[in-house]
């Protein structure tokens, strides 16, 4: 199974968090009702962007024996992984996922890896933005979709039941060859198509780029890596709250070829 290069560039519309103005809601509608994506400047979290894509290279190049050591099972949800499935196949990466450091339900599932001092904390600090953040876009994408101010106030998601997850995506098969009997075959891209649960997802990006999005009018488009700018896509959740007027985004990751790929993003989920 190939990948379709041939494909026309679809509006991939940025907004500035602290100035949206008419036009780019505008532009913002339209992008959530073709493919569900658009860009996120104006954030002034450039230090603590950096901060995370450096915590989150260290954790995925640390020991075998420390990553095994949180690996996520059926009674713990959370931690290190690398053997996901989408569309049955096998995902060519590794994840570590984590809740609200300080919340209840955090407190008692989150595994975090020991000897490596400083991790927690700035994922700690890593989610109080992003949280913020994320219920500062929720608001705005409200806002282009002129929902009722007495709705919004029952839709904006909670941090409590708001997820991150760091990736990781190596140019290789992250199972060894001594592991991989019985498993699922690797698929034809690093990252099969889906759609995220819960409200939006807030992505982080390194130079490498490979994310793609469906649009309805133009197919597979690329959503490349821009400096400074975080990408912004509609969940299931709020296709539903919208009635399906906006769609929730469709995306994937094509095969690797760069040494490190790494991304970060936060799923805000509603309540």
């Amino acid at each position: 199974m190939g990948l379709c290069q041939n494909h026309r560039m679809a509006i991939v519309p940025e907004i500035d968090i602290g100035q949206p103005d008419p036009t780019q809601l505008k532009e913002i509608d339209a992008a959530c009702r073709d493919h569900g994506f658009f860009f996120l400047s104006g954030h002034g979290l450039d230090a603590l962007i950096e901060q995370t894509f450096e915590q989150a290279e260290r954790f995925f190049s640390e020991s075998p024996e420390l990553k095994e050591s949180i690996r996520r099972t059926e009674d713990g949800p959370l931690g290190w992984y690398d053997r996901e499935l989408t569309k049955r196949f096998r995902d060519c990466k590794e994840v570590f996922d984590f809740m609200e450091p300080e919340g209840e339900l955090g407190q008692r599932l989150n595994r975090w890896p020991g000897d490596l001092p400083g991790f927690r904390e700035a994922q700690l600090e890593f989610f109080r933005a992003f949280s913020d953040l994320a219920s500062r876009t929720v608001s705005i994408v409200h806002e282009a979709l002129n929902t009722p101010r007495e709705i919004i106030q029952d839709h904006g998601g909670s941090a409590a039941s708001s997820t991150v997850r760091l990736n990781h995506y190596p140019t290789h098969d992250p199972v060894p060859d001594s592991a991989s009997a019985g498993l699922a075959e690797l698929g034809p891209t690093a990252l099969g198509h889906h759609t995220d649960p819960g409200v939006l997802t807030l992505l982080l990006q390194d130079d490498t780029g490979g994310l793609q999005a469906h649009s309805r009018d133009d197919g597979w488009i690329d959503i490349p890596p821009r400096r400074g700018q975080i990408v912004v896509n509609i969940g299931d959740t709020f296709q539903v709250w919208s009635n399906d007027r906006y769609r929730a985004g469709v995306h994937r990751v094509t095969p690797i070829t760069h040494i490190f790929r790494r991304a970060v993003c936060l799923w805000h989920r509603m309540r």
